[in-house]
């Protein structure tokens, strides 16, 4: 085996590691310690490769990140051909059939966005970018083939959705506590019916009401 090789198994047995550890508790709890002792790692192996637990963190951010964006990216065509607001619905269900398939990447992933450590803020904002872009150039490819309300404009639509992509699956926990990947049929309903709320509203307002708001 090259050294080559053998340093590139060393980062993936570290990655292993701290993606294991991160998942399965809270950013607070982990230290490089428990990691090295837990996984056989021996500490001048993994500060040789990271500094600290925030580089490691990052790492299982950065590696979660760039894995749901070559998913996104890999299937969004195929959405693209279809009706817009099935189109819609079913982009926000391709994020769960990859956490699905992933589960420790869906809890870096919400760590990273709900709970991310306030000096790494910043950090996880950058390593963010290129997804926030996949979903950006979707929607707004998206909402050009739907027809909007009088008065809005696409650029503040497209703010909202983007706005809407980060809670939407906490918001469907509570909306439908007892839905999850396992039931597809009950899945699919709900995310038709809160796509259909946050796309064409809850209330029918009075004639004439819609005037008055412009």
């Amino acid at each position: 085996m090259t050294q080559k090789e053998r340093q590139e198994r060393s980062r993936a047995e570290i990655f292993q590691a701290a993606l294991k550890e991160f998942s399965s508790q809270d950013y607070s709890q982990v230290n490089m310690e428990g990691i090295c002792a837990r996984h056989g790692i021996s500490k001048g192996m993994m500060y040789h490769y990271y500094s600290g637990k925030d580089a490691l963190f990052l790492l299982c951010v950065q590696q979660t990140f760039q894995q749901l964006e070559e998913y996104l990216l890999e299937r969004m065509e195929q959405l693209e051909q279809k009706d817009p607001v099935e189109a819609m619905q079913e982009y926000f269900l391709l994020r769960e059939s990859f956490f699905q398939e992933n589960p420790q990447q869906k809890q870096i992933f919400e760590a990273a966005l709900l709970r991310a450590p306030i000096q790494l803020t910043e950090q996880i904002e950058q390593i963010r970018q290129p997804l926030i872009r996949v979903n950006r150039e979707f929607l707004h490819r998206t909402l050009l083939r739907l027809p909007l309300q009088k008065g809005l404009e696409q650029e503040e639509v497209l703010r909202y959705f983007c706005g809407v992509e980060t809670v939407i699956w906490k918001l469907m926990e509570t909306y439908c506590p007892q839905v999850h990947m396992g039931d597809t049929h009950l899945l699919m309903q709900t995310v038709r019916r809160v796509i259909r709320m946050i796309l064409f509203g809850v209330v029918t307002l009075p004639e004439g009401e819609n005037r008055k708001s412009e």
